[in-house]
């Protein structure tokens, strides 16, 4: 295990284990099986990675990932390891050649594709090599019953009958225990040992909002929040996806599709473009994903509901790999679950398996209603507790408001009774409030008990009313009579009065603003370094022919930019900085942040709106001046300059201008208050007769 340590440091650089990785890599360097849950982003790929160093031989990567796997091979590589692929990508020579490296020992890690190993002929190559390990990974693809089968994944259990003294892990992101037995029995991993880690991801907040705009409602979320930020957008349909990616554009983002529809030449062309350039949003339908690597992914939004909790995970999942907060932000609406409703119907999937469908539709529609957290929901469905509220999802940091729905209920119950069950939501809605049309009209339902009883009731609180109740089992939607609605057992008790109903008031949305203050990733004194740090990795980056986030990952440009190295041996102290790494770019960025020193007055742990007045005021600009350019009154700059005063930043005559006599009596009478106005610059101005402003008595106030 200690070689195993030194490799951690020295090629991956950092410092030590996460989770249960020491422990997997154990098992594994003891030749057994193992069997790894791990959240996306927890650092899978360390748990084969180091024992294929460590271990004699080649070891074996199995990834669904084809398109994925140069940008794999090219990460390692950067790192020092021999790592190949061999793929359908690959020209006669170049496989060739690769085939007798593998024979010869000199490589410590080969990925394929789990169709190649149905090959006699690349099994056969195998049978003459020296193997230390196979990994499996993306193991969920193993199950009929997950998100991502791959039938080609059940045959790998041919590893275990031809290499039985082999060990094997298999990795994934996301299982339930259903999946997770079928992954044991599927693979012959009877006697593997488990591996489940949380499959919280505390750096995501997860937010889900219903209601109409969505689109417009995806732009101000970017606005806000992710101006330059790299992202993902998940749509329903390819139509969705590439209507949606060329309205960003219009926006003025940098924003490409990605769905099965498009020429593999042009969806590998735009997956390359998201993995190499960054800001870069890409559209996509559910075909765009699984085993992205790109760490600085800072959010993932769906325009649509996805078909389960365990899509929901594994593609929000991909936000926020670098463990740096990362935002999952979805909108969703009643035709979403008609239209994923009605694609299970058409689909050609036995009965078991379009119920098993069928109820992992619910319970994301749940997911979407509730009132209660998210992450705690969420840890649910995957069998992990999680008693505490998470603080970090919309329904916890602001809680939905609640209202007794119960009598709203049973209007809506009765209006679908008197209605024979035969219409949609749309329908009920416009007899509810009275609507005079045509279809009505003939229908004699202008007629019914019903009828105009919901008057004083939004459109969009009806709507609200009618997605909680099909969530919460009372109303059931006919998929094959075009989105009729139809009442379940459940209602009886509320059609009955003998059951209330709390549910959740609709949200309003936001006013479109323009001026919200935009988040940073390091503070403003640093943002110079930063850009410089961002600039040469993507020369550097561009120069080697892989990703930016290959040469170093945000954050440790981010501990680079905090901690601002000097020599080689405080930039080895920096978390993912290896060896090799050190070698070939730490020159480099140790000259190129010695180009860019922080002043003694910069060099603080205040906050970044105080550090931005202070860079003003160190240029010698005025206070009034600075101000102006802030959009703030004069005081509050003061406020701000007082902040550097307390801690000994700045000297206080030079900020205030105040001559020894003047800075004296302001002491005096400050310190003359009473006990009970200690604190307090009012009963100081007062007594001053307003002769200083407030912000220069807070300024002395600091001093003091």
């Amino acid at each position: 295990m200690n070689r195993a340590q030194h490799i951690l440091k020295s090629i991956f650089g950092y410092d030590e284990f996460r989770h249960a990785q020491q422990e997997i890599i154990q098992e594994l360097l003891n030749g057994n099986d193992a069997l790894v849950l791990m959240p996306t982003g927890g650092g899978k790929s360390l748990c084969y990675q180091i024992p294929a160093l460590v271990r004699e031989g080649t070891a074996i990567v199995i990834s669904p990932l084809i398109a994925l796997m140069q940008d794999q091979v090219d990460a390692l590589r950067q790192l020092g390891i021999k790592a190949a692929f061999l793929n359908s990508s690959l020209n006669q020579n170049d496989a060739y050649n690769i085939q007798q490296r593998l024979i010869n020992g000199e490589l410590d890690l080969l990925y394929v594709a789990p169709e190649r190993l149905q090959n006699s002929a690349m099994l056969a190559l195998l049978d003459r090599c020296k193997l230390s390990l196979f990994a499996i990974d993306e193991a969920h693809c193993v199950s009929q019953w997950g998100h991502d089968f791959r039938p080609d994944y059940q045959q790998l259990k041919l590893l275990h009958q031809r290499y039985p003294t082999i060990p094997r892990i298999a990795l994934t992101a996301t299982a339930d225990q259903r999946t997770r037995d079928e992954i044991i029995s599927q693979l012959q991993l009877e006697n593997a040992r488990v591996f489940v880690n949380s499959f919280d991801r505390p750096n995501i907040h997860y937010a889900i909002s219903e209601g109409n705009n969505a689109k417009q409602r995806l732009w101000q979320f970017i606005v806000d929040n992710h101006p330059q930020d790299a992202g993902i957008v998940y749509c329903l349909s390819r139509k969705k996806v590439e209507e949606t990616a060329s309205w960003l554009v219009e926006q003025g983002r940098i924003a490409l599709p990605y769905h099965a529809g498009l020429p593999q030449e042009k969806r590998q062309r735009n997956q390359q473009r998201f993995l190499r350039d960054e800001g870069v949003i890409i559209v996509a339908t559910i075909a765009f994903g699984m085993g992205i690597d790109k760490p600085d992914v800072r959010f993932v939004a769906h325009l649509n509901l996805p078909k389960s909790i365990e899509a929901y995970y594994q593609e929000t999942g991909r936000a926020g790999r670098d463990g740096a907060p990362a935002n999952a932000w979805m909108a969703y609406g009643l035709q979403d679950v008609i239209t994923l409703r009605q694609f299970m119907q058409d689909s050609k999937a036995d009965e078991a398996h379009k119920r098993m469908e069928h109820h992992k539709l619910e319970s994301m529609w749940g997911l979407c209603e509730l009132i209660t957290g998210r992450r705690q929901s969420l840890l649910t469905y995957v069998d992990e507790a999680s008693p505490e509220p998470c603080g970090n999802c919309d329904n916890c940091l602001q809680p939905p408001a609640k209202w007794d729905g119960t009598e709203s209920a049973q209007k809506a119950l009765s209006c679908i009774y008197r209605t024979e069950q035969r219409f949609g939501v749309n329908y009920i809605v416009d007899i509810l409030h009275g609507k005079t049309d045509e279809r009505i009209q003939r229908n004699g339902h202008d007629k019914i008990s019903t009828f105009g009883i919901g008057k004083d009731t939004l459109v969009t609180e009806w709507r609200s009313l009618f997605r909680q109740l099909i969530a919460l089992g009372y109303i059931d939607i006919d998929v094959e009579r075009h989105g009729a609605l139809c009442l379940t057992e459940k209602c009886r008790l509320i059609l009955r009065g003998e059951q209330t109903l709390e549910l959740r008031k609709p949200v309003k949305q936001d006013k479109t603003t323009t001026d919200k203050k935009q988040k940073t990733a390091v503070r403003p004194q640093d943002q110079p370094l930063w850009d410089a740090l961002r600039a040469l990795r993507m020369l550097l980056a561009e120069q080697a022919g892989v990703p930016p986030y290959v040469i170093f990952h945000d954050v440790t440009l981010q501990e680079m930019v905090k901690k601002r190295p000097s020599t080689e041996q405080d930039m080895n102290r920096i978390s993912g900085v290896g060896g090799q790494k050190l070698a070939r770019y730490g020159k480099e960025f140790l000259a190129e942040i010695n180009q860019y020193p922080l002043s003694e007055l910069l060099d603080n742990r205040l906050s970044s709106t105080v550090n931005e007045t202070l860079m003003l005021y160190q240029q010698g600009i005025d206070i009034e001046l600075i101000a102006q350019q802030r959009k703030v009154k004069s005081s509050t700059i003061y406020t701000h300059l007082a902040d550097a005063i307390e801690v000994g930043l700045l000297d206080v005559h030079e900020v205030t201008g105040l001559s020894k006599a003047e800075f004296n009596e302001i002491v005096f009478v400050i310190e003359s208050q009473e006990d009970q106005e200690k604190g307090r610059l009012k009963p100081v101005y007062d007594e001053l007769d307003g002769e200083y402003d407030y912000g220069v008595l807070k300024c002395v106030q600091a001093a003091i």
